[in-house]
């Protein structure tokens, strides 16, 4: 690989020159303004220097729009929204080695952590102090920084090259190394990073021994997956044993937050939401512009559904900037119990305030005549005011005979029991629709639109705190990594050790279910998620800040009684009794999954145990930037593509089995090096170096 002079220099760059700074209660409160040489690395502060620029390679993943390419599209979980993704959501000819989307920043991303890790391992031992009490802790942050960077680069392309020393002038020769020999580096330096590393980290975003147990965890359920059958026969079952063994630890060392919402209750920077026990590792942002650089944190931009062009609502800071590039599959709606399981809830946005008098819609003459106006409205009275509901998506079922569209405004109105509703209202199923997979077949009023501008939009990353309406620098954290993962591996690894051990894996189920289950005395009815920061932002003080002086878009309700057809029927009963799993029959017969079962042909119990799993996985960790991989590692992203995505019947592109399970190696990587010789490949070696089919 060409990780030459150019490649060496812009890794160094990039973690030790300008600002450096983050959370201001963080250590990345070092200023680093000035550019050294690589001699500056044969010294003890440098080194320090340089184990704390490479951290903001952590960010990378949450910095713009690959974080959904090559994580988050072309899944069951999402498909693409107001933004056509040919090469990411339908596997299109777009995607190949000359792609200008995820791949090259993904592969120079990732390679320019391995050379600050390189340098790190290979300079501590010979230029820091021993016995200095940081010594062990930069060391095994340098291994995990590496094993990090290896295994971002081997879930995404397949074996790569494998550099384990720093580079001291331009290399050109490079091959590829086996899938085995990259996990296998990576496992090795997680232990080292598992023996060296303080359980609790030295400051806000350090990277701690629970940081390296839960990525081993990961690492050898990698390896021990369906992907790789073709030669990981002899680590399985020790694989699985690590999976438990690394995964217990991280649990007790992070419990699971009490509450579900807590993970998503985003006030402010640096606030309590960002300091839960159940996170591990999270990449560090705030509201320090200073810290910003190119790109800041993105995530906010990529799930919301599109409300501006609405009447009444208009884009403000709590709302969000809607980039919509993903919107949520019927599988997706389909896989959560939205009665018992308040996760969905806490995961999705169903009410839009209104913040737009002005521009709010009136009632018609028609809709007067036609005797479906509410009773008492006036032609030329507003709809709705600002501070009042201003939009709201209805998560019902098929058979609900509540909805239909009205016939005078069908592409903007619904009826519900007859009468128009007065917000703007999108309907998953309407009278007499039969359910439907695909979300291109027509069904209520926003599923069958493509683009899909409208959706029910994923609430996690939502971002109040903003500087202005237009920013497109997020101010949240980022979660890495958190404990509910670990406990799904365990049960996950409990699953594959055979019938015998399903009772484990339940076990392990239940403690993120009894968890989603609503606690007694709690509404049902309330939404929280970061939109609600705005309140505490300066920039969205007075009319003509990032937010209507009247009105906001965020909205602290949701339309849990109405989706459910149980409005007159509010209740603060716990459901946690109902989400726990009694038995294995309780699986085999879910009445969420049983038709996921159906559609996807499990028939033996292994099957739905499998199945169940990877939807638990869906409910529990929704878009947060793991389903591609775990689809694919699993070889199940083929069938979840065809029988969820509606990519299928687009005719964009199409899901190749030998081919769509790794990305395509950048050409510009295939053209930059040579062979033994020192010659420039010839089309014959670059297609050898290449993953099948691109």
């Amino acid at each position: 690989m060409k990780l030459n002079k150019i490649l060496f220099a812009a890794a160094l760059a990039s973690v030790i020159g300008g600002s450096m700074t983050s959370c201001s209660e963080s250590f990345l409160d070092e200023d680093l303004k000035t550019q050294y040489s690589t001699d500056r690395f044969k010294t003890q502060e440098g080194l320090d220097e340089l184990v704390t620029g490479a951290y903001q390679k952590l960010k990378f993943k949450f910095n713009y729009i690959w974080a959904i390419e090559c994580h988050n599209m072309g899944v069951d979980e999402f498909t693409d929204a107001n933004n056509t993704m040919p090469a990411w959501n339908h596997y299109s000819q777009d995607l190949n080695s000359s792609e200008n989307g995820a791949n090259q920043p993904m592969w120079d991303n990732y390679y320019g952590l391995v050379e600050p890790a390189n340098i790190i391992i290979s300079n501590m031992p010979q230029y820091y102090n021993q016995s200095s009490a940081t010594y062990n802790t930069r060391l095994g942050e340098g291994y995990f920084l590496r094993a990090y960077a290896y295994f971002e680069l081997v879930k995404q392309f397949g074996g790569v090259p494998l550099k384990l020393t720093p580079s001291t002038s331009a290399e050109t020769y490079f091959t590829r190394n086996s899938e085995e020999e990259i996990y296998a580096q990576i496992i090795a330096d997680l232990e080292e990073a598992y023996r060296l590393l303080p359980q609790k980290g030295e400051a806000t975003g350090r990277i701690t021994k629970y940081a390296a147990a839960h990525f081993l965890a990961k690492a050898h359920l990698f390896r021990a997956s369906e992907l790789y059958s073709g030669w990981n026969s002899s680590y399985v079952s020790t694989d699985l044993d690590a999976v438990i063994k690394y995964g217990q630890e991280v649990v007790a060392a992070h419990p699971l937050c009490t509450n579900y919402v807590e993970l998503w209750d985003y006030n402010e920077p640096n606030g309590a939401n960002e300091k839960v026990s159940e996170v591990i590792l999270a990449a560090q942002f705030s509201n320090d512009e200073a810290t910003w650089g190119r790109y800041g944190n993105q995530m906010h931009l990529y799930y919301p559904s599109v409300y501006q062009d609405m009447a009444g609502t208009k884009r403000d800071i709590s709302g969000g900037r809607e980039f919509s590039y993903v919107s949520a599959t019927e599988y997706t709606m389909q896989v959560f119990d939205r009665v018992n399981d308040s996760r969905f809830w806490k995961s999705f946005i169903t009410c839009y305030g209104a913040n737009d008098t002005n521009g709010a819609p009136t009632w018609t003459k028609e809709d007067i005549a036609s005797g479906y106006a509410p009773a008492g409205a006036k032609e030329g009275d507003k709809r709705f005011v600002a501070g009042e509901l201003g939009l709201k998506y209805i998560v019902n079922n098929p058979g609900d005979t509540r909805y239909e569209s009205y016939v005078n405004d069908p592409t903007q109105n619904v009826l519900k029991n007859g009468v128009i509703c007065n917000t703007h209202t999108y309907v998953r199923y309407f009278k007499s629709q039969a359910h439907s997979w695909n979300v291109s077949s027509y069904t209520g009023n926003y599923y069958g639109i493509i683009p899909h501008k409208r959706s029910v939009a994923l609430s996690k990353f939502r971002d109040g705190y903003r500087n202005s309406i237009a920013s497109q620098f997020g101010t949240r954290d980022a979660i890495i990594a958190r404990s509910a993962d670990d406990v799904l591996m365990i049960a996950e690894a409990y699953i594959r050790k055979g019938e015998s051990n399903y009772s484990n894996a339940i076990e392990w189920i239940n403690k993120l279910r009894e968890r989603a289950g609503y606690a007694a005395g709690e509404d049902r009815s309330k939404n929280v998620d970061g939109g609600q920061s705005y309140k505490n932002n300066s920039y969205c003080s007075g009319k003509g800040g990032g937010y209507s002086a009247d009105g906001a878009i965020y909205s602290d309700a949701n339309t849990y009684y109405e989706s459910n057809n149980m409005e007159g029927q509010e209740t603060t009963a716990s459901t946690k009794n109902a989400m726990i799993l009694s038995s294995v029959e309780d699986v085999y017969n879910s009445s969420a999954d049983a038709p996921i079962y159906t559609e996807l042909g499990c028939s033996s119990n292994a099957d739905k145990m499998m199945c169940f799993l990877l939807n638990e996985r869906t409910r529990e960790l929704c878009g947060e930037l793991l389903r591609w991989e775990d689809l694919a590692r699993t070889k199940t992203l083929d069938t979840r593509w065809h029988k969820f995505n509606d990519g299928v019947s687009r005719g964009i592109g199409e899901f190749n089995s030998s081919k769509h399970y790794y990305r395509p190696i950048p050409q510009s990587f295939l053209d930059g090096i040579t062979n033994a010789s020192g010659s420039a490949l010839s089309k014959e070696e670059k297609d050898a170096l290449q993953n099948p089919g691109y």
